[in-house]
């Protein structure tokens, strides 16, 4: 079986681009990135998860018709991989290097700017293009700007879509159609998504509040996060990807958690591993009633009562959606990383008031104890039933 090894991680976060600053307001559960907009729903605020506008680089002038805030986001995380790539395109060359991302927003952002920019002045502003919106232009962006000729597409499955692009890395790897992956996600705040999930009554009106009794919605956040995967079996370790398709309905899990619990039995039987190895679950935990309820069944379904140490984060940087996969794995790759060496795992920020009616979860709080944790597990779970769920490791070598 070939063993990944993740080589770079690049990141652009609401907890920040730097991997040590994630890392410590993670660990303290800082909830400041989380911000009022009154610009997003209509004639109302809403709380989410944003990035500085000061933190974004410009694009190139040669790659004008891929100008949007989503790949403004792509390529502030891609900046920590430049040096990465530019080894691995020296010694494997530009055509072995692959590139797959998930998102869900794309540039729909600059679409809307276009839209209101036409109802205003008769016709759009001279610098939009359609393209700028496109699923597909996140790909070749990245690729574009790293000059790379291998593999390269996006995936769009909605809140799964940047954790199946790991999976998507390992086949490209195994098949030996190429010798690096650089795989992660994107997506941008837009009018679109907050109004739609609004339309569907999954927006929360304060602060998210997942697996509480008086949860009431998400937060929805944006950020990117990117990886190089490389065969190896040094460092930290994509080591297990399970992914499942319960399609029990078009955006409602199934109530027992049926999909939920054969990707994370199928990540575990792909990484050669048992309930019990696991230290740390990264949950889904959107804080909608349906998810948590669905999540909690699962996950003491897979683990029973031997329950590992659990949190969603999403309180901290808001659900990133196409994007949440992505940015959850780079928070697991910080936790096994020698930046924890001090050992750490993610406080659940929330009010405390467990339901009653669901499973009750080990869920990380002040009183668990330190430790560097082995084996860490992510779940992401989307619209349809597309579930996917990744397990990250440290390598024998970092004992």
């Amino acid at each position: 079986m070939t063993k990944i090894a993740i080589t770079q991680i690049g990141l652009c976060t609401p907890l920040g681009s730097d991997p040590d600053t994630v890392l410590n307001r993670l660990l303290a559960a800082d909830t400041s990135a989380m911000v009022w907009r009154d610009d997003l729903l209509l004639q109302q605020q809403t709380l989410v998860g944003a990035v500085g506008d000061a933190d974004l680089p410009q694009i190139a002038p040669e790659l004008a018709r891929f100008d949007c805030r989503n790949n403004q986001l792509l390529l502030a995380a891609a900046k920590s991989l430049q040096a990465t790539v530019a080894a691995a395109r020296a010694r494997y060359g530009a055509d072995r290097i692959a590139v797959v991302l998930g998102t869900s927003t794309s540039g729909i952002s600059k679409g809307e700017e276009a839209l209101k920019y036409r109802a205003e002045n008769g016709h759009f502003p001279a610098e939009y293009h359609y393209f700028q919106q496109e699923l597909g232009s996140t790909s070749d962006f990245l690729r574009r700007v790293f000059d790379l000729d291998g593999p390269c597409y996006t995936l769009s499955t909605a809140c799964s879509s940047s954790a199946k692009v790991f999976a998507s890395g390992k086949r490209l790897l195994d098949a030996n159609l190429a010798d690096m992956v650089i795989v992660g996600g994107v997506d941008t705040l837009c009018k679109l998504t907050l109004n739609g999930f609004d339309a569907l009554e999954s927006v929360s009106k304060g602060h998210c509040n997942p697996f509480s009794a008086n949860r009431d919605g998400i937060n929805i956040g944006e950020g990117a996060a990117l990886f190089a995967l490389e065969r190896g079996d040094n460092g930290i370790l994509l080591s297990g990807i399970g992914e499942s398709a319960d399609a029990h309905h078009i955006s409602a899990p199934h109530p027992e958690g049926e999909g939920a619990m054969a990707a994370m039995s199928a990540a575990l039987a792909d990484a050669g591993l048992t309930a019990a190895d696991i230290d740390y679950i990264n949950l889904h935990g959107t804080a909608t009633p349906k998810n948590d309820a669905m999540e909690s069944r699962a996950v003491t379904g897979i683990f029973g009562a031997e329950r590992p140490w659990c949190s969603s984060t999403k309180p901290l940087t808001g659900h990133a959606l196409g994007a949440a996969g992505a940015l959850e794995a780079a928070f697991c790759v910080l936790l096994l990383s020698d930046l924890n060496r001090r050992g750490g795992l993610p406080l659940q920020h929330w009010d405390g008031v467990a339901d009653p009616a669901d499973p009750k979860l080990r869920l990380v709080s002040a009183k668990a104890p330190r430790f560097w944790p082995k084996h860490v597990m992510s779940n992401s779970f989307a619209f349809g039933g597309s579930n996917a769920s990744l397990i990250f490791s440290r390598s024998q070598a970092d004992d």
